[in-house]
C-alpha cells in the first residue's frame, strides 16, 4: 500500500510541474497580449483557465482519494497537504494572468499604460513567468537551491513595484487617474503571480523531504491572494 501511494504522488507530482508550467505560459502569453494590444491571444489566455481550473479539480479531487483510501500518516500526510496547497496557489496564477489579459481586451484599443511605466510592467511580467518556470524546475528536479533563489529574485520585483508607485505618485504625471490605476493594478497582478510562485516552490520542497520548509512563500503581513 505504501508504494501504491508513492507511485500515486509522484504521479501528482508530475501534473504540479504540468499547471505551474501552464501558469508561466498563460501570464507570458497575457503580458504580450497587453502590450502588442492583441484580441486573440488574450481569448487564448482566458480560454486557458478553464483548463486550468480542469487541472486543478483533478488535482484537488485525487489527493483527497489519497488521504481517504491510503490513510497516509506523519510526513506522507502532511506531503498530500502541501500538494492540496501548491495547487490551490496555482489555481490563483492562471486567475491572475486571466485578470492581465482582460485588461488587454477591455482597454483596446486605447493604449494599455502610460510610456513611463511601460519598461517597469514589461520587466515584472517577465520575473513572474520566470519565477513560474522555476519553480517547475524546483518540482522537477528537487532543486532547492533555486527556491532560495527565488526568494531573491522576487526582491526585484517589490521594488520594480515600488519604482511604479513612485512614478504613478510623481507630480509630473500627466496621463490621468485611469491610466493610473491600470498600471497600478496590474503590477500588482505581476506581484501576487511572482509570490504565489514562489510559494509553490516552497511545497515542493516539503512534498520531496517531508520536513517542514521555511515560510519563505509569504510575505510579512497577511496571505497571499
Amino acid at each position: 500500500m505504501r508504494a501504491a501511494f508513492h507511485v500515486q504522488l509522484d504521479e501528482l507530482i508530475i501534473d504540479l510541474v504540468r499547471m505551474t508550467r501552464l501558469a508561466g505560459q498563460m501570464m507570458t502569453n497575457a503580458a504580450i497580449a497587453l502590450h502588442q494590444r492583441d484580441l486573440a491571444l488574450a481569448a487564448v489566455v482566458i480560454a486557458k483557465r478553464d483548463q486550468m481550473y480542469a487541472m486543478h479539480d483533478d488535482t484537488e479531487q485525487r489527493c483527497i482519494i489519497l488521504l481517504a483510501r491510503r490513510a497516509p500518516v506523519a510526513g506522507d500526510l502532511r506531503a498530500v497537504v502541501a500538494a492540496l496547497r501548491a495547487v490551490a496557489h496555482l489555481k490563483r496564477m492562471g486567475n491572475l494572468a486571466r485578470h492581465v489579459a482582460l485588461i488587454a481586451q477591455i482597454k483596446n484599443p486605447n493604449p494599455m499604460t502610460a510610456d513611463e511605466v511601460r519598461p517597469v510592467l514589461a520587466r515584472m511580467s517577465l520575473l513572474a513567468s520566470q519565477f513560474a518556470e522555476d519553480a517547475a524546475i524546483v518540482i522537477e528536479r528537487q532543486d532547492f537551491g533555486s527556491g532560495s533563489q527565488l526568494v531573491e529574485a522576487d526582491h526585484e520585483v517589490d521594488a520594480l513595484r515600488r519604482h511604479l508607485f513612485d512614478i504613478l505618485f510623481a507630480e509630473d504625471w500627466s496621463h490621468g487617474v485611469e491610466q493610473a490605476v491600470d498600471a497600478a493594478l496590474i503590477g500588482r497582478y505581476y506581484e501576487r503571480f511572482a509570490d504565489h510562485a514562489v510559494a509553490v516552490a516552497t511545497e515542493a520542497r516539503y512534498l520531496a523531504t517531508r520536513r517542514m520548509p521555511e515560510p519563505y512563500g509569504l510575505k510579512t503581513g497577511g496571505r497571499l491572494r
